[in-house]
């Protein structure tokens, strides 16, 4: 199973995420939900990069595919929205009935 804790502060401000584990749907290569999950992550790291100026903080292992990504300061509205559709794209596969038992989502308040 993926586990993907989203950290939010009082003011429900994104504050980062921690992605951890593997969801063994089907056979490595064939696999849509790390392959969906990976890609909204991965692309989401990327934006924020590259489209934004806030400070970031982002540790990964490739073999394992766990990450642990933090704003270093509070992020700005462009860095919300990005997370915002990271966000809305896990969540909607979570909620599909044929990959809920391979994706949890958990929203941790810091």
């Amino acid at each position: 199973m993926i586990n993907v804790t989203i950290y939010v502060d009082e003011k429900q401000t994104y504050t980062g995420f921690d992605v951890i584990g593997h969801a063994g749907y089907d056979e490595y290569g064939h696999d849509i939900v790390c392959a969906a999950t990976s890609v909204l992550i991965i692309n989401t790291l990327n934006s924020i990069e590259s489209f934004t100026e806030d400070e970031t903080s982002c540790v990964s292992d490739e073999d394992t595919g766990n990450i642990e990504f933090r704003f270093t300061k509070t992020p700005g509205h462009d860095a919300q929205l990005l997370m915002k559709s990271m966000v809305l794209g896990l969540q909607s596969m979570e909620e599909n009935d044929s990959y809920k038992p391979y994706i949890d989502i958990i929203f941790e308040e810091v």
